[in-house]
């Protein structure tokens, strides 16, 4: 879940970095909200167990059109960041000073959408289904990696992301996050 700074206190952090997860059950399934970020606002992303594992830095849009996420010790694992000669349709997740994907927007239709992720390094990855309403999988390869879906958590406004171990959950979730950032004049 991602919480709004000075929002209702919640669990201690729980250890995670890029490509892991906090141990027990659900250790590859996030809870999220909607609309996540707002200019200046901060939001935690939690487990399934409810523990904040990442952080989404909001302070950062107020000074350009940049998100980080940070893991529960305030590591940055991932920026996103606008590409200025596009609007809104392209944008890039960086770590550690280097391009690591580029998210763009390849359809929109009224209820489907499909965006294609460019990874540096790595299989590019196809996302589909119903953007607005955070039902659509992640698949690389051919073979579905993640889903994002509003079926596991029964919070208003909230949706869930379940990652399929093996794979890097701080670069799915700033995908997530990056989809929600480029539809949200859309919905």
């Amino acid at each position: 879940m991602l919480r709004r700074r000075g929002g209702a206190p919640g669990p201690e952090p729980a250890p995670a970095g890029a490509g892991s997860a906090p141990a027990g059950g659900g250790e590859h399934r996030y809870q999220m909200r909607e609309k996540l970020v707002s200019i200046g606002d901060d939001f935690w992303i939690e487990n399934a167990l409810g523990q904040r594992v990442f952080k989404v830095d909001g302070k950062a849009l107020r000074v350009r059109d940049t998100l980080k996420i940070r893991d529960a010790q305030g590591n940055e694992v991932a920026e996103i960041q606008e590409k200025m000669l596009r609007v809104k349709d392209t944008m890039d997740i960086a770590r550690n000073g280097r391009n690591i994907a580029t998210v763009k927007k390849a359809l929109v239709t009224p209820l489907r959408g499909r965006f294609s992720v460019n990874v540096a390094g790595g299989a590019d990855m196809d996302i589909q289904g119903n953007i607005l309403a955070h039902d659509y999988k992640i698949e690389q390869g051919g073979r579905q990696i993640a889903e994002v879906s509003k079926k596991w958590f029964r919070i208003r406004d909230s949706y869930g992301v379940d990652i399929q171990p093996g794979q890097d959950d701080a670069l799915i979730l700033a995908i997530t996050v990056t989809i929600d950032q480029m539809t949200s004049d859309i919905g």
